[in-house]
């Protein structure tokens, strides 16, 4: 487990269940930044991934085609710690390769609430509006609808600020090419 885990465990418990948003800045196409708010959904068992889902249907996965990396920002208030996680991004859809990445897909799938699920039934994000198609069934809980993909951050930086303190804290964790974390004191 890398170095930042236990930091980030120690915030995600101190604070509320608000804790579980934060914001996800990706690169469009134009090369302008896109900023949004997602839902984090634990880790891929035995990584330091960090899970989101998505929807095939948004602009989303063509960003991440064109270009995965990426940085996540998550500001916790009870504690006053923000945590900047860089690294890059794999979607996995439902038809992604790797069979263990797939199993992480269907069970995310199964994991998430009825509410979430029936998201991905309505109608094509994004789209203008007609006001129908929105009073659909709750799709089935244990087979993921097409277009619902798991989305992994796989962190390569990650920086903690702590706003307590005077002085403030500030740590930087980098990841190596070899997959070693060092951890840097740096200055807030």
């Amino acid at each position: 487990m890398a170095p930042w885990r236990s930091p980030l465990a120690r915030a995600l418990h101190k604070n509320p269940q608000p804790s579980r948003y934060l914001q996800l800045a990706t690169v469009r196409l134009d090369n302008r930044p896109a900023n949004r708010t997602v839902v984090f959904r634990g880790f891929l068992e035995d990584t330091d991934q960090l899970k989101f889902i998505v929807d095939a249907r948004t602009q989303k996965p063509e960003q991440i085609a064109h270009q995965p990396w990426a940085e996540a920002c998550w500001y916790f208030v009870d504690t006053r710690e923000q945590f900047r996680i860089g690294g890059y991004l794999n979607l996995i859809g439902e038809d992604h390769p790797d069979t263990t990445l797939q199993q992480a897909r269907q069970d995310t799938w199964r994991e998430i609430s009825d509410a979430a699920r029936l998201l991905f039934a309505f109608p094509h994000p994004g789209k203008p509006r007609a006001n129908t198609g929105f009073d659909v069934p709750p799709p089935d809980a244990t087979q993921p609808l097409p277009h619902f993909c798991l989305l992994l951050l796989e962190p390569i930086e990650v920086d903690h600020l702590k706003l307590r303190g005077e002085p403030q804290n500030r740590y930087l964790y980098t990841r190596s090419s070899d997959c070693i974390w060092s951890t840097q004191e740096i200055n807030p």
